[in-house]
């Protein structure tokens, strides 16, 4: 049945987001996209059809998030699963693996939820993205004390800024472009090890991933909750 609401998804050219999308627009909802690369939202556009807007964006630069948000019409929810950094060893002492990683994943969506609110409807849903390395790290404290943080920040802003619900996906390894677009060399082994430290014995699939993400948008009684779609990988 169509709900017939809009959704904006910034990072919604490609894997979760892109699924995301379309699972919305399938059911009759809307969506405004932001990705960085004209040609790939184009494509993205092309592909979801009339259901679909959007433009591009840069997730860390504050005036480009305001510029996507002002054209954006009345909003029933925001994912912001958008991000491009690095990960290394604390004692390489690395501000690209470091700071930089902060600016791209978690500063980059503080702000774009501040940017979204006056296009927030009155009970809207917001879904920041982390990952499972904040409960389970195996090295790159950096991106773990950042997953970690996006989570309080799904708790903190739940509390300021109800009735509007705010919630936190933490996925594992996914079986998306960003991977498929790796050589098969740092692929597959990377694939065989996430196979033995989860349950599932796999990598999750970007449908799976949009399934928990439309779950946390829609039920109306999850607020400052951080699911983990990890196949039980902070388990072992």
């Amino acid at each position: 049945m169509s709900t017939n609401r809009t959704y904006a998804i910034i990072g919604g050219t490609s894997g979760i987001g892109f699924a995301l999308a379309r699972k919305l627009i399938e059911r009759g909802d809307s969506v405004h996209l932001g990705g960085r690369s004209q040609d790939r939202l184009t494509d993205a556009l092309l592909t979801l059809g009339d259901g679909a807007s959007g433009q591009t964006v840069e997730i860390t630069e504050k005036e480009s998030l305001d510029q996507f948000f002002a054209t954006a019409p009345l909003l029933a929810g925001l994912f912001t699963p958008a991000a491009t950094y690095k990960t290394g060893s604390f004692s390489e002492g690395n501000l690209e693996t470091s700071e930089q990683l902060f600016k791209a994943k978690f500063w980059g969506q503080y702000w774009a939820v501040h940017a979204a609110l006056p296009r927030l409807a009155k009970h809207a849903s917001i879904l920041l993205m982390s990952g499972a390395a904040s409960a389970r790290p195996i090295g790159a404290p950096a991106y773990a004390a950042c997953n970690s943080a996006l989570e309080g920040l799904a708790r903190g802003l739940a509390v300021e800024l109800n009735p509007i619900r705010v919630n936190c996906l933490s996925p594992g390894t996914t079986d998306s472009e960003l991977w498929r677009n790796r050589p098969d060399n740092v692929r597959k082994p990377a694939y065989e090890i996430w196979s033995t430290l989860n349950l599932v014995q796999r990598p999750a699939t970007v449908e799976e991933q949009a399934h928990a993400a439309l779950f946390l948008l829609d039920n109306t009684n999850m607020t400052g909750s951080t699911l983990f779609s990890d196949g039980g990988y902070s388990l072992r």
